[in-house]
C-alpha cells in the first residue's frame, strides 16, 4: 500500500486536495476526524479548547503517534493500493505509517497565515479560531507537537495563495501522479 499523507497548517488546503484524491476514487483518512470523534464520544463540544484537550491528553496517554494508530486500523481494512492521510502532525505520526505501509510520500499544502486565518472564517466550522489570538495559539500548539518537521521534511509542496480554482486545478495535476 502507498500511502499519500497531506500535511500542512490549519486552513491551507488539505481539505481540498483530499477532496481531489476523493471525487478520482481513492479512499481519503482525516486525521482531524479522529480528535472530533473522540471530543463527541465524550459528550463534549467541538470547540477549540476541547479539541486541544483531547489531541493533547491522547498524544500523552498514546504517545506522540497516538492518532496515527487509530487511522492504522482503518487502514487495515483497505484493499486499495493508494490511501491518502489527511492531516498528520508529527513525524512519530509519520513513523506510523511509515511502518504500516510500502511506501509513503508527504504532500504539504502551504499558505501564508493572512490567507489561512481568512478562510477559516469564511469556512465556519465549529472548531475553528473566531479570532486572531486563538488562531495564533492554535499556530503554535500544532507546532509544537511536530508540524512544522513534518512540513519541513515533505516531498512535494504545493503553495495555495491564489484561488479555489487554482487549487483544484493543482489538486487534480497532483492526484494525477499517484494515480
Amino acid at each position: 500500500m502507498k500511502l499519500v499523507i497531506l500535511t500542512g497548517m490549519p486552513g491551507g488546503g488539505k481539505s481540498t486536495v483530499a477532496e481531489a484524491f476523493h471525487v478520482a476514487g481513492l479512499p481519503v483518512i482525516v486525521m482531524g476526524d479522529v480528535i472530533r470523534n473522540e471530543v463527541k464520544r465524550r459528550g463534549m463540544d467541538v470547540n477549540p479548547k476541547n479539541n486541544k484537550h483531547v489531541m493533547l491528553e491522547l498524544r500523552e496517554r498514546d504517545g506522540p503517534g497516538a492518532v496515527a494508530k487509530h487511522c492504522v486500523e482503518s487502514l487495515k481494512n483497505s484493499d486499495s493500493e493508494v490511501v491518502v492521510i489527511e492531516g498528520c502532525r508529527s513525524l512519530a505520526e509519520v513513523d506510523v505509517f511509515d511502518d504500516y505501509a510500502d511506501e509513503v510520500c508527504i504532500v504539504c499544502v502551504h499558505s501564508s497565515p493572512k490567507a489561512r486565518f481568512s478562510r477559516l472564517q469564511q469556512r465556519g466550522r465549529k472548531d475553528d479560531p473566531q479570532d486572531w489570538v486563538t488562531f495564533r495559539e492554535r499556530d503554535l500548539r500544532e507546532v509544537s507537537v511536530g508540524l512544522g518537521a513534518v512540513i519541513a521534511l515533505s516531498d512535494i509542496v504545493v503553495v495555495n495563495e491564489g484561488t479555489i480554482e487554482e487549487l483544484q486545478n493543482e489538486s487534480g495535476k497532483l492526484v494525477q501522479r499517484f494515480t
